[in-house]
């Protein structure tokens, strides 16, 4: 494998590319008329423009994809997260090219990208699954029946769905023929698929993932967990890993669930299985995400594994480096995305461009990211500006850092989820481990944001006028108050 191009753009695909140039492989980046002065272009070998900024005329475009793999000799296609990594289809296609993809099969694909169909494939290895039916169901009586049997509240959700579209809680009898209706056309508008399906809700649970690996020679390992229970809209803000409520024991059984998992449909490369934990202890089933996370990273620093090199590795035939016995948990990791959101304004997405744009350094800090000082946030793609990663012996050191490192990455010209990203950090149910997928609604609103500022404020100008005093006992004149104030403001931007 010489020569690999990387099918994303941002972050992700400047991510893959680090990794290929320390294996010595070169890299093909496509890109779209929007990211034509972004990083990841200039960093890879070769680049080519794939169309205008619209997903649907460039990134997805797998013709003009395939064609390019053609003219530069390409070996291996990358997927990296979102765009084609999920699309049986594409991968097909590409491998009936003669292009090695870097990735599952698509028969995985289908299989586990299908809630129903991924329930029914793992069924006969006894995976937990939250109560609820086998299989799509349309009629909305006798869905009623089967809600009351399953008891209120229940969850309506798209069998082909993802990041919380076609998903509805329903409380009681008397609002479920809307809800069923409306999470019916949210999943035909967002997935082209009506289908779905109901399962019993589970109030206050924690979002706990799995991350496997698996060779072609029949090994698989999983690498531990990473908590995701701190989201916005049913979509991930923080993670970290480890979870900080699972036992050894409980650690052991949901791994060797997430095994079994993919043993089911025969899963080749990096992926995630994901599920529900229910008291700390229950746990259920929910996906299997047949592709890189947003979030590996936590799992690379807890590891020390390059989950990128093992994908390059497992798609060029080889063994696995490492058996289950070597993998061991090393301290404790967090990642925030910083989002190109307004958490005063209920996160919607901002525009703009990064005109002050530093990043954070130090020891136990990591930041991947795809954009430069003075570059815009495009319209048309996720509004992620980076993921800031820490590091540390243990779960404090980690957490502290991060505040830190929140407070030394300085970005102005949009709003981020960076305040939001300190709050968090610093919140008792956060620092104590209470917490489970409701934080945000139980305890975020947009003034409590605004009385942190405030607090902040004031504790600097306490600081500031000890600092005077301290400077007129000792007969030291402090020349400008309002410098003393000045920095520490920009410190906190």
């Amino acid at each position: 494998m010489n020569k690999i191009l990387i099918a994303n753009r941002g972050e992700i695909a400047l991510r893959i590319m680090r990794s290929a140039r320390e294996m010595g492989i070169k890299t093909v980046a496509i890109f779209s008329e929007a990211d034509r002065n972004a990083p990841f272009v200039k960093y890879a070998d070769e680049a080519v423009c794939v169309g205008p900024p619209p997903s649907s005329e460039s990134y997805l475009r797998v013709d003009k994809i395939l064609q390019i793999c053609k003219d530069l000799n390409v070996d291996a296609l990358h997927p990296g997260y979102g765009f084609l990594s999920e699309n049986a289809d594409a991968t097909r296609k590409m491998t009936e090219a003669g292009i090695i993809f870097i990735g599952p099969s698509p028969e995985a694909m289908e299989l586990m990208g299908d809630k129903l169909k991924a329930k029914a494939t793992v069924k006969e290895y006894n995976i937990p699954m939250v109560p609820g039916t086998e299989e799509a169901i349309d009629d909305i009586p006798a869905a009623k029946e089967i809600a009351k049997e399953i008891g209120f509240p229940i969850l309506i959700k798209a069998a082909a769905g993802g990041g919380g579209k076609g998903m509805r809680v329903v409380e009681d009898a008397e609002e479920f023929e809307e809800q069923m209706d409306r999470a019916v056309s949210e999943a035909v508008n967002s997935f082209g698929n009506g289908a779905v399906f109901i399962e019993k809700y589970v109030g206050s649970p924690r979002h706990i993932e799995i991350q496997i690996i698996a060779d072609t020679h029949g090994n698989i390992v999983y690498l531990f967990e990473r908590e995701c229970s701190i989201q916005r809209r049913h979509q991930k803000v923080i993670e970290e890993a480890p979870s900080s409520v699972l036992t050894p024991e409980l650690r052991a059984e949901m791994g060797r669930c997430a095994v079994d998992v993919a043993r089911s449909c025969d899963y080749v490369g990096a992926g995630t299985v994901e599920f529900l934990l229910e008291n700390n202890k229950d746990f259920y089933f929910l996906e299997m995400n047949t592709r890189l996370q947003v979030e590996h990273p936590v799992t690379e620093m807890i590891t020390g594994i390059d989950l990128v090199k093992e994908q390059i590795n497992i798609a060029r035939g080889e063994k696995l480096s490492f058996t289950q016995d070597d993998v061991k948990i090393n301290g404790h990791s967090f990642e925030v995305r910083v989002y190109a959101e307004d958490p005063m304004n209920n996160f919607l997405p901002d525009i703009g461009t990064l005109n002050t744009y530093v990043r954070p350094e130090g020891m136990g800090v990591r930041v991947d990211d795809g954009f430069e000082e003075g570059m815009e946030i495009p319209i048309y793609y996720d509004p992620m500006i980076s993921k800031l990663i820490t590091h540390g012996k243990d779960r404090e050191e980690a957490r502290q850092r991060m505040i830190r490192a929140i407070d030394d990455y300085q970005i102005s010209g949009v709003e981020t989820t960076l305040s939001f990203c300190k709050y968090t950090m610093q919140h008792e149910a956060f620092v104590s481990g209470n917490f489970d997928t409701h934080f945000v609604t139980k305890h975020f609103s947009p003034e409590k944001l605004q009385n942190s500022d405030t607090a902040g404020e004031e504790i600097a100008a306490l600081f500031t006028a000890r600092l005077y005093e301290e400077g007129a006992a000792n007969k030291v004149v402090v020349n400008s108050t309002e410098n003393a104030i000045s920095k520490w403001k920009i410190n906190r931007k």
